[in-house]
């Protein structure tokens, strides 16, 4: 095992955590499976590949903008429950 349960403890204790005794020995083993596959991980031959920040290729689905005309005051004003003059008219939230 790479991890020990004194570890596991000290590490929930600089991050503030508190765990059950039962809990600990449950932690230390997944703990120690993350630690062997990272290990399996390193031994894998990695020259050649290009490091990436995601998986797949991430394209942003930007659109030019236009300049359009927006609702009048009369149809943005239609559906609201309470206008008053030209504004919307909300609950009060402070008191």
């Amino acid at each position: 095992m790479k991890i020990t349960q004194e570890e596991v403890r000290h590490v929930a204790h600089l991050a503030r955590l508190e765990f059950p005794e039962d809990q600990i020995g449950k932690f230390t083993i997944q703990l120690n499976d993350i630690l062997m596959y990272m290990e399996m991980l390193n031994a894998l031959d990695t020259k050649g590949v290009e490091p990436m920040t995601h998986a797949t290729v991430l394209y942003n689905a930007f659109r030019d903008d236009e300049v359009k005309p927006s609702l009048g005051e009369g149809e943005s004003l239609a559906n609201a429950p309470d206008p008053r003059g030209q504004f919307f008219r909300v609950p009060r939230v402070i008191e």
